[in-house]
């Protein structure tokens, strides 16, 4: 039997065709290499360090003890500063408070009014006054009558009795005139000496006012902090209580953080650090997986005085140098970053 005679493919021909198939996988080899490397080369850009971006946060206690009648925080919600989130019961304070002002309005009571005893003083020395002035009146027209008298005396129109009469009237009233003031300095000194003791015994009275009205003032400041207030305009990251359970000072409510800047935590080599300084813009990278890689301009603010060993999470330019310095970078953010990202820095 005739093999060549009977099969169509020559030796030739399979030779051929072998030939052709290996030209076709060496193509297909390149090519997937060539592939892989652009890949390799546009997934692994350059970066000078890496780093985890981080907030300011804020964990909010209560000052105060006492069941929380409300609060309004809720995970993810955005409060303002200086908002009011909630409050503490306040009734206990509030009573606090109002004893205190019946406290200073019992010692207000307790001061010495006018006394009876000095307004009779007072009333003698009015009357001593008017009896003065009556006296000082009848010695001015005795005066008179004593001139009118001296000049008939001497026209010998009249007895000079009359006018020895007159003199001695006149020297009663003057003697009368010196009693009376004598009185009133009497009756004077009374009144300043019981005005004196009055104002001694308020004066002790009124000093026991001033420690409660700084007590008022204290008990009106724990009755403004019922009020939870809000430290900074931010998102809330945890809640830990809900509304009515009691609380005590210092007990976290929630925490909160400022998110519209966070800053990029990275770490640098000592060679770097040479070439950085404060407020340097540098370009920050950041992976969102199948929403591809975005850019944001960051501001270099801090930088460690301190040397550490490098985290086993960071990288940098020196793969994992022994001694590093930390950085932060401020980035704003355009709601797309996260606390606990990665990034990627170039200087």
């Amino acid at each position: 039997m005739n093999c060549h005679s009977s099969n169509p493919f020559t030796l030739q021909t399979i030779y051929t065709a072998i030939n052709s198939s290996m030209k076709n996988i060496s193509c297909i080899l390149i090519c997937s290499t060539i592939v892989f490397a652009l890949s390799c080369k546009s997934s692994n850009h350059q970066f000078d360090a890496t780093g985890l971006f981080e907030a300011e946060e804020v964990v909010v206690s209560s000052e105060l003890s006492g069941k929380l009648i409300r609060f309004d925080v809720e995970e993810g919600a955005s409060l303002s500063k200086d908002s009011i989130i909630g409050q503490v019961d306040p009734m206990q304070y509030e009573l606090q408070k109002e004893q205190i002002e019946a406290s200073i309005s019992a010692v207000n009571n307790k001061n010495i009014p006018v006394t009876p005893q000095l307004q009779i003083l007072e009333a003698q020395s009015r009357a001593q006054n008017e009896q003065m002035n009556t006296i000082q009146v009848q010695l001015t027209t005795a005066r008179t009558e004593k001139s009118r008298i001296e000049k008939l005396v001497h026209g010998e129109a009249a007895p000079a009795k009359q006018l020895e009469d007159m003199n001695a009237q006149i020297d009663l009233l003057n003697q009368q005139i010196k009693s009376v003031k004598s009185q009133i300095e009497v009756t004077q000194q009374q009144i300043r000496s019981q005005k004196q003791l009055i104002a001694a015994q308020n004066a002790g009275i009124n000093s026991e006012k001033e420690p409660l009205a700084k007590r008022k003032e204290q008990a009106a400041d724990v009755l403004s902090k019922t009020n939870i207030k809000n430290p900074i305009s931010g998102v809330v990251l945890a809640r830990y209580v809900h509304q009515y359970e009691v609380v005590t000072p210092a007990k976290p409510l929630y925490k909160i953080a400022n998110i519209d800047q966070l800053k990029l935590r990275a770490y640098v080599s000592g060679d770097q650090l040479s070439k950085l300084a404060l407020n340097q813009e540098v370009s920050v990278f950041t992976d969102f997986g199948e929403k591809g890689q975005r850019n944001y301009k960051g501001k270099l603010v801090w930088i460690s005085d301190k040397a550490e060993f490098t985290p086993k999470t960071i990288q940098t330019k020196e793969e994992r140098a022994n001694l590093v310095y930390a950085v932060k970078i401020q980035v704003p953010n355009d709601g797309y970053l996260k606390i606990g990202m990665y990034g990627e820095v170039k200087f």
